[in-house]
């Protein structure tokens, strides 16, 4: 497909864009198209990390209830 490019067609190339999105905007595309580029890959990682671990997650035990209660007062074993 693009085998046959030679330079003379990449110089063309390259006036048609300036003369199409201006000097100023060429690197501001160039940055924005390498940042999609990144956000790509990096979500394409983490949809392949975000697979169902095969062994399953240990259950937590909830801890023991402790002497103070929630309101901040010691709790009364015996009255």
């Amino acid at each position: 497909m693009f085998g046959d490019l030679s330079f003379s067609h990449i110089l063309i190339l390259l006036l048609v864009l300036v003369l199409v999105f201006g000097a100023k905007r060429i690197p501001e595309i160039g940055s924005s198209l390498g940042q999609g580029i990144k956000e790509f890959k990096r979500s394409l990682k983490d949809a392949t990390s975000d697979d169902p671990p095969s062994t399953p997650p240990r259950s937590v035990q909830p801890p023991a209830s402790s002497p103070v209660s929630s309101s901040g007062d010691p709790k009364r074993l015996s009255d």
